[in-house]
């Protein structure tokens, strides 16, 4: 059984599955996950835990020795079974394709995971903890998403949900989920449930944005000049390193020129796409950079990169901080004269 996040809460309130596999990368939906999970389990009677961590080493003997113990009390207990690299081994593939064959009655089973890629999921091992269980994958929020995260975020604190109140909320944590949760509970706390007037909001509010420098790369490709700019002072309040930026700019800039000299060529942009291994996700704002700047624009920013770099070290005179704004906007398709 498959379930997103937001359907665990209705389901946990029905009899346990036996098995419960959580599966991602974005760190406060995991945590609520298996935290309501392991809640619902104490509620049922499951009151006992037992925490397994299957590194590298680990004893996958020791999965069915608990399964197949009795507890002292004769109590039920949660196996909470943690694989911090995702991938079992042949040994724990056999270990946990045996039991979700035979899951025990009194025992629940919480495999928690990161997100598993495609070959993964059509393993024998988690094809039989699917059968079994349920299977919660959790992927990260978008900038596109967010706004309706936070909205039901809110209404399950009983909070009125305005759009103007959302989307101020969505600005100021832009990127950080927990940052976002925080702030959702902040509100209640200050003002309880009900409508909320979007002064006192933009007042309680933190600027909480988390960004990273491959989030500027992606968005200075896809062409937002001003959210470019907006994340790249994110990055300098965060401490992070020019030269740090400038290596992620300057690293695309370099494949974008390849990739439109072949496109030049009369190779067609997806499968020069292809060849250079760009991910599915980022396709769009690759194709968006290469429909925007012919191969000779790319080399003239790949050399603008060089002065940025001789400016950092001091070998040319300027702002790093000033070239590096007009080098990410010169590629999101802001003239500068």
């Amino acid at each position: 059984m498959r379930l997103r996040p937001e359907q665990l809460a209705g389901h946990l309130g029905n009899p346990l599955l036996p098995i419960y596999v959580i599966s991602g990368d974005e760190p406060l939906q995991t945590g609520e996950a298996t935290d309501a999970i392991r809640e619902a389990a104490r509620a049922q009677g499951f009151t006992e835990r037992e925490v397994m961590h299957a590194e590298t080493g680990f004893d996958w003997n020791l999965l069915s020795a608990a399964a197949d113990a009795l507890s002292l009390f004769a109590e039920r207990r949660i196996l909470d079974l943690r694989i911090p690299g995702g991938k079992p081994g042949d040994a724990g593939g056999k270990a946990l394709s045996a039991y979700a064959e035979r899951p025990p009655e009194d025992n629940i089973l919480l495999v928690t995971l990161p997100r598993l890629d495609k070959r993964q999921q059509q393993s024998k091992w988690f094809k039989a903890l699917d059968a079994a269980g349920a299977v919660v994958q959790v992927w990260p929020v978008g900038p596109k998403e967010l706004p309706g995260w936070i909205s039901q975020r809110m209404r399950a604190r009983g909070l009125e949900s305005r759009p103007e109140v959302v989307r101020l909320l969505a600005d100021k944590v832009e990127g950080n989920l927990l940052a976002a949760a925080q702030e959702v509970d902040k509100l209640h706390l200050l003002f309880g449930e009900g409508a909320i007037d979007l002064d006192e909001v933009a007042l309680a509010l933190a600027d909480s944005s988390r960004f990273d420098v491959f989030e500027l790369v992606d968005t200075a490709l896809s062409g937002d000049a001003a959210r470019t700019a907006r994340i790249l002072d994110g990055l300098y309040a965060e401490g992070v390193e020019p030269v740090l930026i400038l290596w992620a700019l300057a690293r695309e800039i370099r494949s974008l020129a390849a990739m439109a000299a072949s496109v030049a060529q009369g190779s067609p942009p997806e499968q020069v796409m292809r060849q250079h291994r760009v991910w599915a996700k980022r396709q769009a704002p690759v194709r968006s950079a290469l429909q925007r700047h012919n191969a000779p624009r790319w080399e003239a920013f790949l050399a603008r990169a060089g002065r940025v770099d001789r400016t950092i070290k001091g070998a040319e005179p300027g702002n790093p901080r000033d070239e590096l704004l007009q080098l990410a906007l010169l590629v999101a398709g802001v003239r500068i004269v």
